[in-house]
C-alpha cells in the first residue's frame, strides 16, 4: 500500500473494530504539560453527537489535530484512540479553506454565497482525501466498521475501499446535501458522487437529501437508483436519512444542576432581570441567519413591539473559519450592525443587545438555555442544528418557546416550534412577537411534546438506527446497548 510521506514515521497504532473519520479530532488544540486532552466541544456539531457514544465503545478516531506540520502523537482520551492526520499550511489554505470551505460549503447551503472554483483546491481535496484513507486503512481491524463523516471528506469511502475491500464502511452527511440544479455547478460532480458510493450506506439528515442524491448518481453516472439504494456494479448502495440528535438525558442532567441553576438566576440578574430573554448561539457563519435576526428584532425595537428595559437579546456567535475571506466580511457586518441597534436603542447599563463571541463551556451553555425565555434559531439552512434540540432537552421545566427555521433539519423533528421562514422579514419579527407573547400553557405543551420526542429519538437511538443498518452483524449495536 503506497503511504504519503506525511504519514512516514508515525508510530504503529493497534487496530479497532470502530473507526471514525472525521475531518477534526475531538480535543482541545492545546496539550497540557502533563499530556493530557480533554475533548473539545462546541455548540452543536460533531462531537457533540457522537461524544456520548464513544466514550463506551472502543474505537478510534481518525483525524485532524491542528495546527500544521507532523502530526502529534495523542493519548487516548476516554478510552477512545487518536490517530492524528497531518496538514501542511497549503493543505489547510486549499483543502479546508478552499475546496470544502469555499466551495462545497456554499454549494450545500442553497448558494447563500457564491461558490469558489480552483483547481489547485481539487487537488488538494484529492490529496488529503487519500491521507485521510490511508491512516484510516492502518488502524482499522480485518472487517471493521468505519464511519466517514462529512463534506471535507467525500471521496475517502472510495479510496478506502480501494485499499481495504474488506471493511464496512459507512458515510454520513451532516449538511444538506442539495438539489441536482444546484450540484451539476460542481465541475468536479461525478468524481464526488464517486467517492461517497464506496461506502457501503450512504447516510442524510432528511429524506430529501437521499432523493437528491439518488437522482444525481442516475443523472451523472448512470446507475440505477431509487431513494434508497443504488446499484453500483456488484454492490448495492444503501441510502437513507438518519437524522443525528443528542445526548437528552445529559443535557437535562447538566441543566437541572443546583450550580446551573444559580448561575442561570445571576445572568438573569446581570442582564437587568428582564421581563423576557430571547438566545440565539450560533457559529460565525453567512448560513446562520444571524444578519437577518438582527434586523428583525432592530425592526420590532424602532416600532415600539419590544421595549430595551423588558426584553434584551443575548447572541452568541463564536468566531469561525476567520481566514476565509467571507467570514471576516460577515463578523465585520454584524458587529456593526450589534453597535448600531445598541447605539440607538440602548441606554447606559441596557444594552439592546449582549454580543457574545467567545466560546462557553457546557454548563455555562445549559444555565443560559435555562435562562432563554424565546430560543431563535432561524439559520437559512442547515442540516440539522443541534443546538434546537439542546434547548429543548434543558428546558426541565417545560416552559421556552423556540423559534425555529423552517429551513433547518431539526423543523421536521420538532414541528411543535414556532416556525419561521428566516428569509421573509415580517414573517420572522411575527414569529418572534408569537413566541414573545405566547400563553404559558401553550408553550408547555409544546415543549412538553417535543421534550418526548427527543427523550425517544436521542443520540444512542441515531446511532443504533445508522449502525445496525449499516453493520449487519449487529456487533456495533451491540456495544451501543441496542439489539
Amino acid at each position: 500500500m503506497a503511504v504519503t510521506p506525511l504519514l512516514i514515521g508515525m508510530p504503529e497504532m493497534r487496530q479497532s473494530s470502530l473507526v471514525v473519520v472525521a475531518n477534526r479530532l475531538p480535543i482541545d488544540d492545546s496539550v497540557a504539560p502533563d499530556g493530557a486532552c480533554e475533548w473539545r466541544r462546541s455548540p452543536g456539531g460533531l462531537v457533540s453527537a457522537l461524544h456520548p457514544l464513544l466514550r463506551h465503545t472502543p474505537a478510534t478516531w481518525v483525524g485532524w489535530a491542528g495546527g500544521t506540520g507532523p502530526a502529534p502523537a495523542l493519548p487516548d482520551i476516554d478510552g477512545v484512540r487518536m490517530r492524528s492526520v497531518p496538514l501542511s499550511g497549503e493543505d489547510l489554505r486549499d483543502h479546508y479553506e478552499g475546496f470544502a470551505n469555499a466551495t462545497l460549503w456554499p454549494i450545500y447551503h442553497d448558494a447563500v454565497e457564491q461558490p469558489q472554483h480552483h483547481r489547485r483546491w481539487w487537488d488538494a481535496y484529492q490529496r488529503v482525501n487519500q491521507r485521510f484513507a490511508e491512516a484510516t486503512a492502518q488502524v482499522a481491524e480485518p472487517g471493521a466498521v468505519v464511519w466517514v463523516q462529512d463534506y471535507h471528506l467525500q471521496l475517502v469511502p472510495g479510496l478506502l475501499r480501494t485499499l481495504r475491500p474488506d471493511l464496512r464502511i459507512g458515510f454520513f452527511l451532516h449538511v444538506p446535501f442539495p438539489p441536482p440544479e444546484l450540484f451539476m455547478q460542481l465541475p468536479r460532480r461525478a468524481e464526488l458522487l464517486r467517492g461517497m458510493l464506496g461506502a457501503d450506506l450512504v447516510g442524510f439528515q432528511r429524506a430529501q437529501a437521499a432523493h437528491n442524491f439518488a437522482q444525481l448518481v442516475t443523472k451523472v453516472l448512470g446507475l440505477p437508483a431509487t431513494d434508497r439504494r443504488v446499484g453500483v456494479e456488484d454492490r448495492v448502495v444503501r441510502i437513507g436519512a438518519f437524522p443525528v440528535s443528542i445526548d437528552t438525558v445529559e443535557m437535562a442532567a447538566l441543566a437541572d444542576r443546583p450550580d446551573v441553576a444559580d448561575r442561570a438566576h445571576r445572568l438573569r440578574h446581570d442582564l437587568g432581570s428582564p421581563d423576557q430573554v430571547i438566545l440565539s448561539v450560533d457559529r460565525m457563519d453567512y448560513t446562520k441567519g444571524i444578519e437577518q435576526r438582527l434586523k428583525a428584532y432592530s425592526e420590532l425595537l424602532a416600532g415600539g413591539h419590544v421595549k430595551v428595559r423588558d426584553t434584551v437579546l443575548v447572541q452568541v456567535a463564536v468566531p469561525s473559519r476567520e481566514r476565509v475571506s467571507q467570514y471576516q466580511i460577515l463578523r465585520d457586518r454584524v458587529e456593526r450592525e450589534v453597535g448600531r441597534i445598541n447605539g440607538e436603542f440602548g441606554r447606559v447599563g441596557e444594552p439592546a443587545i449582549h454580543y457574545l463571541t467567545q466560546p462557553f463551556d457546557r454548563a455555562e451553555l445549559a444555565a443560559l438555555y435555562r435562562v432563554a425565555d424565546v430560543m431563535a434559531v432561524t439559520p437559512l439552512r442547515d442540516g440539522m442544528n443541534l443546538v434546537a434540540k439542546e434547548y429543548v432537552a434543558a428546558r426541565v421545566d417545560d416552559s421556552g418557546a423556540l423559534l425555529l427555521s423552517e429551513f433547518a433539519g431539526a423543523a421536521a423533528e420538532l414541528p411543535q416550534a414556532y416556525l419561521v421562514n428566516p428569509h421573509d422579514l415580517e414573517g420572522l419579527k411575527q414569529g418572534l412577537l408569537a413566541a414573545l407573547r405566547a400563553d404559558p400553557a401553550d408553550v408547555g405543551e409544546r415543549m412538553r411534546s417535543m421534550r418526548a420526542y427527543l427523550h425517544e429519538h436521542d443520540i444512542r437511538a441515531w446511532a443504533r438506527s445508522y449502525l445496525s443498518t449499516l453493520d449487519q452483524s449487529g456487533s456495533m449495536l451491540t456495544r451501543l446497548g441496542g439489539g
